[in-house]
């Protein structure tokens, strides 16, 4: 299934003021990436956000927020996907955009 395009002129919007974010097609989907390190990107209709590892509990109490798999049944620490309805509305897509974002801008740039 091919990514959402609307969301990611939406995805791609917000991330704007932002310096230094690259759009990178990989798994089937768009990654956004600050110094290499991916903060947020889509899989068909779906947000992948990454978060602090640390946090992983609390961001899947969120609704419409599950784990990100990284292969069937092993979901990966640091990273959620977020459903359509959760970033339905703008503010909610800024929200978790932002958290990617804050997390990927922690991490030191890859080589």
């Amino acid at each position: 299934m091919p990514y959402d395009l609307k969301l990611a002129n939406r995805v791609r919007n917000l991330l704007e003021p932002h310096r230094n974010i690259i759009e990178k097609k990989m798994f089937g989907g768009v990654g956004y990436l600050l110094h290499g390190n991916m903060a947020c990107g889509i899989i068909g209709n779906d947000l992948i956000v990454r978060i602090e590892p640390e946090n992983q509990a609390a961001m899947l109490s969120h609704p419409f927020v599950r784990p990100f798999m990284g292969r069937p049944g092993k979901p990966m620490n640091g990273w959620i996907m977020v459903s359509p309805d959760g970033i339905a509305a703008d503010a909610d897509l800024q929200k978790w955009v932002e958290i990617g974002y804050k997390y990927a801008s922690s991490l030191p740039p890859k080589a």
